[in-house]
């Protein structure tokens, strides 16, 4: 699978299109594909959106650029990539990437993990080829 990277004013960044869902409820979401990140972020605004009740999860912190820390609770969900969907745990926290940006983050777990990804800056383009299990 083939993605174009998305352009945020004058800067390009590896940002992608995929569908989160919850039993019945699913959203479209724009997330950036994160190699230095351990897992999958989302807002707490989607979970709530999707039906979960975020604050219900395994809480936990995770420590961003400059040291601060932020909750964020666990959750399993359905991710769908490219048409094809995937069964993942993720964290929701509140403001995930921020006030300015409104897309989330894909990881080392729950993304990385299942596909090897090719970052081509020149072209713009991300790659995604399934890992095979």
């Amino acid at each position: 699978m083939k993605f174009r990277y998305a352009r945020y004013g004058s800067i390009l960044r590896p940002v992608i299109p995929i569908k989160v869902k919850n039993g019945g409820n699913e959203i479209g979401y724009h997330v950036l594909v994160d190699s230095g990140a351990d897992l999958c972020l989302f807002d707490e605004e989607i979970g709530q959106t999707l039906g979960i009740d975020v604050r219900s999860g395994r809480a936990q912190e995770v420590f961003g650029v400059g040291g601060k820390t932020s909750a964020y609770y666990l959750h399993r969900v359905q991710v769908e990539i490219g048409g094809h969907e995937y069964d993942i745990e993720a964290g929701f926290m509140q403001n995930v990437a921020g006030h300015i940006m409104t897309y989330g983050i894909v990881g080392q777990k729950g993304f990385f993990d299942i596909f090897v990804v090719k970052f081509d800056l020149t072209k713009e383009e991300i790659e995604l080829k399934e890992r095979r299990r």
